[in-house]
């Protein structure tokens, strides 16, 4: 399946992609993302914990940077996720664009995901509400990192928690509804 979502950062984009391109600074920002190793400039190996409910899910993922266009701003990396106790999988390949806008820079990110596994048990529309909400929480991070003044590093995002399936669920399930009611008005 494939997502598409967008953010900006109030930052130049020559610095948003210095950013982008510290995968290892990068990782934490991802909300349940752990980075583990370091293999070589473009790969890597993180852990990412996800909580659906009950299950508690911890992904060993394997991230690969397969290409960069400097004069373009953009970037594809690669993700193959197992889940530890072999509850499934996830294949994704992240394409990243950056264009100038306004003093600022627009961040735009079409991933093409795919699940195996009980994660796969759920629909389109709730990965993809999923999906925008971690763009979300991934954008406020890089915001923090790209803040922090020049003569100090930023400080490294907070520990990694487990991305609450339930909450994000609720948070989409909520947005869905609103779709839909707004469908209907529009059609009377």
């Amino acid at each position: 399946m494939k997502i598409e979502n967008s953010f900006e950062v109030a930052a130049p984009a020559e610095e948003a992609w210095a950013l982008l391109m510290d995968v290892p600074r990068v990782i934490p920002c991802m909300p349940g993302a752990e980075l583990t190793e370091t293999l070589d400039a473009d790969r890597w190996k993180a852990k990412m914990s996800v909580k659906l409910g009950p299950i508690s899910l911890v992904f060993a993922t394997d991230v690969a940077r397969e290409s960069t266009d400097e004069a373009a701003r953009t970037s594809t990396l690669s993700a193959n996720a197992r889940e530890l106790k072999g509850r499934g999988s996830a294949r994704a390949t992240i394409e990243s664009r950056l264009a100038d806008v306004d003093g600022g820079t627009r961040v735009e990110v079409v991933t093409d995901l795919s699940l195996t596994g009980p994660v796969a048990q759920y629909g389109r529309g709730m990965v993809a509400d999923v999906a925008a909400q971690l763009t979300r929480q991934f954008a406020d991070c890089l915001q923090q990192q790209l803040s922090a003044p020049a003569d100090e590093p930023a400080a490294p995002p907070a520990q990694a928690r487990p991305v609450s399936g339930l909450r994000l669920g609720l948070g989409a399930l909520v947005r869905a509804l609103g779709r839909l009611l707004r469908l209907r008005r529009e059609s009377q």
